[in-house]
């Protein structure tokens, strides 16, 4: 009677630890994912609040030019820096933020050719163009990132432990058609 019950519970502990295992290294692997996405969007973060440092410094510039205007931008601008991005509808706002104000910037700077002649004008420029880059390579590491979370959450078997531990599908980053298309044009202006 005794041997037939060790025997159960040898056979139960062996079905049963490679199952406590696969649940524990399946949830290692979704906070994994999870961090590399948190990550993601503070790489954003940081790019995002640079190059709102770049349009700040533009708008400074062009106070000299046309004050009333240059005011509301950096005022807009100053509400903008610093922004938590914590989703990705955070980094679409932020990115539909910024493209407003760039173009109104462009217009302010298009008025007045002697600002568009400063030095400091086509540094800022040229400073706004490599942080849409590097905004736009964090954008698809991100959208990467949650590509690769998102199966995992949603695959079977590994949605299950997803669902038991409330992980979530996380959206990913939109290309806003509105602004985003004209910038690249933008700045190809600018440099030559």
């Amino acid at each position: 009677m005794i041997a037939e019950i060790l025997i159960t519970l040898g056979v139960l502990v062996l079905v049963a630890a490679p199952i406590v295992w696969w649940f524990v290294k399946t949830q290692n692997e979704l906070v994994n994912l999870d961090e590399k996405c948190k990550n993601a969007l503070s790489q954003i973060e940081v790019q995002l609040n640079s190059r709102w440092d770049a349009l700040m410094a533009m708008a400074q510039a062009a106070s000299a030019y046309a004050k009333h205007e240059s005011e509301t931008l950096i005022q807009v601008i100053a509400s903008r820096r610093g922004v938590e991005v914590r989703t990705a509808a955070d980094v679409n706002e932020q990115q539909d933020a910024f493209s407003e104000v760039l173009s109104r910037l462009m217009a302010v700077n298009e008025a007045y050719p002697e600002l568009q002649a400063s030095g400091l004008y086509k540094q800022t420029m040229d400073s706004i163009a490599e942080y849409e880059e590097n905004v736009r390579m964090s954008r698809m590491i991100y959208n990467d990132t949650a590509t690769r979370f998102n199966r995992y959450v949603r695959q079977w078997p590994s949605s299950m432990v997803a669902g038991q531990q409330h992980f979530v599908v996380r959206d990913y980053l939109m290309v806003d058609d509105k602004g985003k298309r004209k910038m690249p044009e933008l700045f190809a202006e600018e440099k030559a």
